[in-house]
């Protein structure tokens, strides 16, 4: 194949909230609407928006995704991925620029997307290969791969409209990944599986990838889009944030996410679950000494500070406080509780602070987020998720002047070495 196998040239895609695209169309509207289509995107481009019910879910998007290439698509939710995903498997058109596709294509954007529900699973299966341009001999030949990666043989002469999204979507990536097509879609769609499916999963789209065929692949999973891309595109309201190798992309919207948090004051968020009869309003580190500091450092005494307040002015009993630490790709490094140590607080007063004293601080150089939980019982008093980010500077962890080494992990182990003789 001579050329990129996916061009995309300013795409853009505009909505009217509050409209639904038509449906159940007529053959001749269909067939006057291809006629027209040219004429309307010359409209779209001349008129002025009337009122502030146009929305742009995709805005000037361009990329090339080469052949073979595995590209990874996040960004948050209504960023314009699954919009992306579906012009490409030209589900809907857009309303400016244009898509250029060279092979076939698969998508798996929904559960059961190109399945007829009243047809059997076996019926879809040869159905689907079909769609895809495949000879019934090529489709028999995969036939038993798919129903064992699947595991639905025994319902395979069964109306697919009465499966359960987990046979569904096990039927469906089946499909989509043993019928070889030359271009592969993939949404979120795998969140539907449970564990073990998601591994199998993701080790088809690898040996997919492997045989030299293209995979676009849309997630919130950070880990999966790091272990199995070699490229990443991340989505901001709509435009290409950021395009590069996937390591620099998931932290590039990691720090971007996890800034616009910390940039909002503890006590002024909306965004925090609980009864909200005891809330943390503030947090600050201190050194061994109870000075206030900026930063922790590897190998020295740190404490946490959590301000907090009971807004109806009564002590609270049995609270257990809880706090966790991530990194900038978002991955947990650090959870400790009250309870992990037999100190849940008895009573605390209706205004004070909390502190947990962590002593011979063991990570490594580097950016932090830290996120606050408080309960009492069943009840969950105040989670308020990130509250705040600190750093973490060099330090003597091993009382020999090595500082680690931030490239090989996030912790410092204080281990002792000996070597002895065996006979």
């Amino acid at each position: 194949m001579s050329g990129p196998a996916i061009r995309v040239e300013n795409i853009g895609k505009q909505y009217k909230l509050g409209l639904r695209e038509k449906a159940d169309r007529s053959f001749r509207e269909v067939v006057t609407d291809c006629f027209t289509a040219p004429l309307r995107r010359l409209r779209h481009l001349s008129e002025k928006p009337a009122d502030d019910t146009l929305f742009w879910a995709l805005r000037d998007v361009d990329f090339e995704v080469q052949p073979g290439e595995v590209v990874g698509i996040i960004g948050r939710n209504g960023a314009g991925k699954s919009t992306l995903l579906k012009i490409l498997s030209r589900i809907t058109e857009p309303t400016t620029g244009q898509a250029v596709i060279r092979g076939r294509v698969r998508s798996l954007l929904e559960v059961g997307t190109g399945f007829h529900p009243e047809l059997t699973g076996r019926e879809n299966i040869y159905l689907n290969g079909a769609i895809l341009g495949m000879k019934k001999a090529e489709i028999h030949r995969k036939f038993d791969e798919i129903v064992a990666f699947a595991e639905v043989d025994r319902f395979l002469d069964t109306p697919v409209k009465r499966y359960s999204s987990g046979m569904y979507v096990r039927l469906a990536f089946g499909v989509a990944a043993h019928l070889e097509p030359e271009i592969l879609l993939v949404d979120e769609v795998l969140a539907v599986g449970d564990v073990q499916f998601q591994k199998r999963c993701l080790g088809k789209m690898r040996d997919v990838a492997i045989s030299g065929r293209t995979i676009v692949f849309v997630s919130h999973n950070m880990a999966a889009v790091e272990n199995f891309c070699n490229r990443c595109i991340v989505l901001d309201k709509g435009c290409v944030g950021f395009d590069g190798h996937t390591h620099d992309a998931v932290e590039h919207y990691m720090k971007a996410v996890l800034s616009k948090i910390v940039d909002v004051p503890i006590g002024q968020r909306t965004n925090r679950r609980g009864n909200g009869k005891l809330r943390v309003t503030r947090f600050h580190l201190e050194d061994s000494r109870g000075r206030t500091i900026q930063a922790a450092r590897s190998g020295e005494d740190c404490t946490f500070v959590f301000g907090y307040e009971c807004p109806d002015g009564q002590p609270k009993r049995n609270v257990v406080a809880s706090f966790g630490i991530q990194d900038q790709m978002g991955r947990s490094l650090i959870l400790h509780r009250t309870n992990f140590t037999w100190e849940d607080f008895d009573t605390v007063p209706a205004r004070g602070e909390i502190r947990c004293t962590v002593p011979k601080f063991p990570l490594v150089a580097g950016t932090y987020y830290i996120g606050s939980f408080l309960e009492s019982g069943a009840q969950v008093l105040d989670d308020a998720g990130i509250i705040a980010q600190f750093n973490v500077d060099s330090g003597d962890f091993f009382g020999t002047g090595c500082a680690g080494m931030p490239s090989h992990g996030p912790f410092l182990v204080d281990g002792r070495w000996s070597v002895s003789s065996v006979c």
